[in-house]
């Protein structure tokens, strides 16, 4: 499957323009046409903003049909969750980003002193 393909199958079954989602994820049109038409090819980091601009789940990206099993057990956050909107979910993204990087033992690390200073 090519995902510009996918894309554009999804977006059109929504009934919208290149332009809405461009609006809606902060993508300029032009780079989504070249998506969609197989020119480039996006990062995960894109994938996830057009996942959120046609509200689907990223397995939707790359899946026709019902989620697998493993992802149906995983609920949605809640709109009044930390992280689920706005400024919170762009730092929440930037985060997981930054601690896919890190090495498991830097990791270990960070998780142990965030629970130091959240315990006070």
């Amino acid at each position: 499957m090519v995902i510009g393909n996918r894309l554009k199958e999804l977006r059109e079954s929504k009934e919208l323009s290149q332009g809405d989602i461009e609006k809606r994820s902060g993508l300029l049109r032009c780079y989504i046409s070249r998506v969609e038409n197989g020119h480039t090819v996006p990062a995960v980091s894109t994938l996830e903003k057009m996942a959120r601009a046609l509200e689907v789940p990223m397995y939707r990206l790359f899946h026709d049909g019902q989620a697998p099993t493993s992802l149906r057990k995983l609920k949605p956050p809640k709109d009044d969750e930390w992280g689920s909107t706005g400024g919170e979910a762009v730092y929440l993204s930037k985060l997981c980003r930054l601690l896919a990087k890190m090495e498991p033992n830097d990791q270990k690390l960070l998780l142990h002193i965030a629970q130091k200073v959240a315990r006070g």
